[in-house]
């Protein structure tokens, strides 16, 4: 209650997204360090399926908020935890309305545990009530790669869409319902258990998040790559692709540059390749900061390691 009554400003957001080892999520448990140092209360949310944020914090984190330090939370989304438990809170209550499968509502009972993606929408659900939690100063989204983060962060709109026809739905079997009970009043169950809190409850929810994920005062989008053409490339594509969702992109990290050596000749060549690609980065984003990572003489891992990377970046 005193962090919530001493907080002067909204939770700030910082989302690390990126390509499949590029670094983000040693990037996003740095920054949290970094956030967790300066006595701000945050928490570094894992969305990737592929959990490392354990691994960089060089601790067993799992899928329930779990304090590392002073100021410092962590907490790594399961997915097929994620997914049961969104099944279970609208399943069961469709399921015991079967009765009403022939009066062309089978649509209805097809959505939930069918939909493509249901796993993604599962661990959204969960993104969203600690995107809404005013318990933290900080939250920082260790996302999935690339493709799965745009396609992560485009469920907004996919969402509203999706929840709007259930509510509809929902209004139809209301309707039926009503009729049943007038000819058989013994004849229905109450389908006030169909989940009309739980979708109206979501929907407001998804309002939220579209508004706080397009708000630059709150919502801090960072890119990691490295220095090479593909990476380069697929980043690019990520920056136009959140600009048409309406979110701005803050920051690219360029992750792993060779340390300028002059006793190394291949060091030395490969500096200089990446030294174009870092002009190149420059030019490509030029409406972003640009920070630069160095490789280290060891793993990035643990807290003293992590916390020379947050010296660099901030």
């Amino acid at each position: 209650m005193k962090n919530i009554l001493k907080r002067k400003h909204d939770t700030q957001f910082y989302f690390f997204s990126g390509k499949g080892g590029v670094g983000k999520t040693s990037c996003a448990a740095a920054t949290a360090l970094y956030f967790a140092n300066s006595g701000k209360k945050t928490l570094v949310v894992s969305v990737d399926p592929a959990h490392s944020l354990g691994d960089s914090f060089d601790v067993k984190v799992g899928g329930e908020v779990k304090k590392l330090a002073k100021d410092l939370f962590a907490v790594e989304i399961d997915p097929v935890k994620s997914m049961q438990e969104y099944k279970d809170k609208f399943s069961l209550k469709i399921e015991n309305m079967g009765y009403l499968k022939g009066f062309g509502l089978e649509e209805t009972f097809d959505m939930i545990g069918m939909t493509p993606g249901i796993d993604e929408v599962a661990a959204f659900d969960k993104f969203l009530k600690y995107m809404q939690s005013k318990e933290y100063d900080v939250i920082i989204f260790d996302t999935a790669p690339t493709g799965h983060a745009l396609r992560f962060l485009s469920l907004p709109n996919v969402l509203d869409s999706w929840v709007g026809k259930l509510i509809k739905m929902r209004m139809k079997i209301s309707a039926v319902t009503g009729i049943i009970k007038k000819i058989l009043p013994m004849g229905g169950k109450d389908e006030e258990g169909f989940g009309a809190k739980e979708l109206e409850a979501m929907k407001t929810r998804i309002e939220e998040a579209k508004k706080i994920l397009s708000d630059s005062t709150r919502t801090h989008f960072n890119l990691v790559l490295i220095p090479e053409a593909m990476s380069i490339l697929e980043s690019e594509r990520s920056l136009k692709s959140l600009a048409q969702y309406g979110i701005p992109v803050e920051s690219v990290v360029v992750n792993n540059l060779v340390p300028q050596s002059s006793g190394c000749k291949f060091c030395s060549e490969r500096r200089k390749q990446q030294t174009k690609r870092l002009e190149e980065i420059k030019k490509v984003f030029s409406s972003a900061k640009v920070k630069q990572l160095s490789q280290f003489g060891q793993e990035v891992r643990g807290f003293p390691m992590l916390k020379k990377v947050a010296g660099i970046l901030y």
